[in-house]
Formats: C-alpha cells, structure tokens, sequence
C-alpha cells in the first residue's frame, strides 16, 4: 500500500529508525557494560575476557549514534510511512501467537505447545474441519517426537501431558 491507500499510518521512517537505533544502543551500552564487568583490558597474558566485545559494543554504539544523528535530520517531506495499521495488524497476527507459543513451551513442552500453535492457525486462519485440524495438529508433534526423540535421540522440552505418558 502507498501514500495514496489512504490508510493512517502506524509509523513513519523518522520514528522506526530512532527505534531501532535506540534498541541498539541500549543493546551496545549492556554489552560495554558487561565486558568491563567481566574484565576488558589487555592483561599480561594477552586480552581478558571483555576486550573483544568492548569494541563490538563501541562499535555498536557508535553505529546506533550516527542512525539517531541520520534519523534526526530526516525532513518531514521525506518522512514517509513505515507500515500502515492493516499492515502492522497482519504483522501482529503472527507475531502474537508465535509469542504465546514460544512462552508455552516452558509450561507445557514443545509437542503439546505445538498441537495448540498449528490447531490455531489451522482453525483461525484456515477455516478447516475440526477433523482435520486434530489431525494435523497431533500428527504434526507425534511426528516429529518420533524424528528427534526416538530416531535421533535429541530430547526437546516436554511438559505435564508427556510425563503423564511417561514419555519425558
């Protein structure tokens, strides 16, 4: 969509580069913080623990600066839209559930976390048969608990319903 969709904006390029760059920065500043923590000199047996990620996080820093100093000057002219709302709430749509499904696993395993995840998209996005959606769904984690689990030994998080099964 463009300028001319007539959609409202949910953010313009000034704001998403000074968000970012802000995100960065905040995110070199704990990396400096945490290499001098932890010892960022050169020691006499050749650099500590910290030196090297000093300088990535200077160079962070230094690089998320010059985006706000770039982000600054951006004229009002040139500042156009970043994503519009309908875009922003289809982004969302995924975004949201993903996020449930990754905090789940820590609480129910990823096979159960899963059968719900794909049961989900398959019934809100989908339309599809509640038949099919427990097919997939189930089919989906007893499939891939016989891949990781049983064929290849790599045991994944699981949580109340497979020691129930004793299968943790």
């Amino acid at each position: 969509m463009s300028e001319q969709s007539g959609e409202r904006p949910a953010l313009r390029y000034k704001a998403a580069e000074l968000g970012v760059a802000a995100i960065f920065l905040l995110l070199g500043a704990i990396v400096i913080f945490d290499s001098v923590r932890i010892g960022a000199r050169w020691g006499a047996d050749g650099p500590q623990t910290g030196y090297f990620p000093f300088y990535l996080g200077v160079i962070i820093c230094a690089a998320s600066a010059l985006n706000v100093f770039r982000a600054l000057r951006i004229r009002e002219a040139d500042n156009k839209t970043f994503v519009e709302i309908g875009q922003l709430k289809l982004v969302l749509s995924v975004l949201i559930p993903s996020a449930v499904y990754v905090t789940l696993i820590g609480w129910l395993g990823i096979y159960v976390s899963s059968v719900i995840y794909v049961g989900f998209f398959m019934r809100w996005l989908g339309k599809y048969p509640w038949w099919k959606l427990v097919a997939v769904s189930v089919g989906n984690s007893v499939f891939f608990f016989l891949i990781f689990e049983v064929w290849f030994k790599i045991p994944l998080p699981k949580g109340p319903v497979e020691a129930l099964l004793g299968l943790d």
